[in-house]
């Protein structure tokens, strides 16, 4: 995905000075009059506690088809260009669906974006609709958030006592989204964040949108293109989701991918002192297959009371299968769980949910239900179930026990608007795809895919293990992406990144 955009792109829009919190005039060129009052908001930037970092809050219609039917908010946080000129706007998403924009740029800036980008960009953090600081969907505290997460279900797993428990349980989840978000869960869709991100490039004073997604959130950016195509600036997609993927077949998708990350880590695992398994990668893979049965049937408890069973004991293994960074947590997690002790899988259990000392940091379990239950339609054919779970049983083995549960959307209190199709884009400048050979997550096919399917589409390939491409170390991809976002030079179509 790519082609170069102009180098004047910016040139009628005035630079904002460092050393105020002003905002360039709201664009509102060729918006329907009847959304003026939204795209026509000037920002009140505000110091966000002494951090140097600038915020603000955006007020969006709720329902873009019909904005009689109330507002919602939008939080915002700016890190302002170094350079003190910038080429506009850089929004960011984090990916999810459900994670935090503003907190990834106010926490995290330098895992954002590099300094070129903070050099030449102002780089937007915002909550989309439903999540952290904006209008958000909320659900449990966290009590109940501890209990729907981590509880051990009743039962013999698949069993009558086992099944009536999970959707009892998703259905009392359901039940309270729908209690405690004050009338939002419709309205919390990927086409209605995709608008909000149009009024957010037009209130902050941007002819065009220029963005980095990661994961999910390149599926928010793809949607953008395809609503927005001649306000699409220069768009990088980094762990893609391909949007013509049904629901059923993404979850065989990351099975399979986490399936092949586990197998690539128990290979470098075997040859440590430190790994709590021998033999070959297959023995290894049969030895953690039979640890995860054992704590299915009997739970280790932690230090802090909770059990540990093999659903939490699997999200632990996802959370490290993220980034081989995380393998040494990995290895002791496992280590420990082999010596009965389950303190270190709860951590890694705990940093995928976002949970720290008892407490969560956000809301991304429930917005990320709220999103994925609105957005994939419907699929309950029985014979195409039963083949998923062939299949999966198949090419995910280790995984295959613990990954197919009735879901929360069964219970969901709205049916699904979303659709499942290909993204083309037509008329949009170019837009750079990038993946990453080993990532679990957005499986690498999905890359190529969106790719093709975009009728400018660039794919820049980062050879290597782990979930996205971009300033994870690889100087090839890097140079790619900046010298495309700043200067505008498309990537060359397939470059391959060792």
């Amino acid at each position: 995905m790519g082609m170069a955009l102009s180098g004047c792109l910016y040139a009628q829009i005035p630079p904002l000075a460092p050393d105020t919190g002003a905002s360039a005039p709201p664009v509102t060129d060729g918006i329907d009059p009847a959304l003026l009052p939204y795209y026509g908001q000037t920002l009140a930037w505000e110091d966000c506690g002494g951090t140097g970092y600038d915020c603000t809050r955006v007020t969006a219609p709720r329902d873009w088809a019909d904005p009689s039917a109330g507002d919602l908010e939008l939080a915002l946080v700016r890190h302002r260009a170094t350079s003190g000129r910038p080429l506009g706007s850089l929004l960011t998403n984090p990916g999810g669906p459900g994670g935090s924009g503003k907190s990834f740029v106010l926490n995290s800036l330098s895992f954002v974006a590099g300094e070129e980008l903070v050099e030449n960009y102002d780089v937007i953090g915002f909550d989309p609709r439903g999540v952290g600081e904006s209008t958000r969907v909320t659900c449990y505290d966290p009590a109940g958030l501890d209990a729907f997460l981590y509880d051990i279900v009743p039962g013999e797993r698949g069993g009558d006592e086992w099944t009536a428990a999970v959707e009892q349980r998703n259905a009392d989840f359901a039940a309270a989204c729908e209690a405690n978000s004050d009338g939002i869960l419709p309205y919390i869709t990927t086409e209605n964040a995709a608008r909000d991100m149009d009024l957010l490039r037009a209130v902050l004073g941007d002819e065009k949108l220029n963005y980095l997604g990661y994961s999910y959130g390149t599926f928010l950016g793809a949607t953008y293109a395809k609503l927005f195509p001649e306000r699409a600036g220069r768009l990088v997609l980094d762990g893609a989701i391909d949007p013509s993927v049904s629901g059923s077949e993404v979850g065989i998708s990351q099975a399979v991918g986490f399936q092949e990350s586990l197998r690539t880590f128990l290979t470098d695992c075997l040859t440590l002192s430190s790994c709590p398994f021998a033999g070959s990668v297959d023995d290894a893979l049969a030895d953690l297959s039979a640890l995860l049965a054992r704590v299915d049937q009997r739970p280790l408890t932690a230090s802090d009371g909770r059990r540990l069973g093999a659903d939490s004991l699997q999200t632990a293994i996802i959370a490290a299968l993220y980034s081989q960074e995380s393998w040494p947590f990995l290895r002791a997690a496992l280590a420990d769980v082999v010596n009965g002790q389950a303190d270190v899988a709860f951590q890694l259990a705990d940093s995928y949910n976002g949970r720290v000392g008892g407490e969560y940091l956000d809301n991304s379990t429930e917005a990320f239900t709220a999103y994925n239950c609105m957005d994939y339609p419907v699929e309950d054919d029985p014979a195409d179930e039963a083949a998923l779970q062939e299949r999966i049983e198949r090419e995910a083995p280790t995984i295959a026990p613990y990954w197919q549960t009735p879901s929360v959307c069964d219970a969901w209190p709205y049916p699904p608007t979303g659709t499942r199709g290909e993204i083309t884009a037509e008329g949009s400048p170019p837009i750079v795809v990038v993946g990453t050979t080993g990532d679990p997550a957005t499986p690498y096919p999905w890359a190529e895919s969106l790719a093709a399917q975009l009728s400018q589409g660039v794919l820049v390939t980062r050879v290597g293990e782990g979930h996205l491409g971009y300033n994870r170390g690889n100087a090839c991809v890097d140079a790619a992406v900046e010298g495309f976002l700043v200067d505008g030079t498309v990537p060359e179509d397939g470059l391959r990144c060792e």
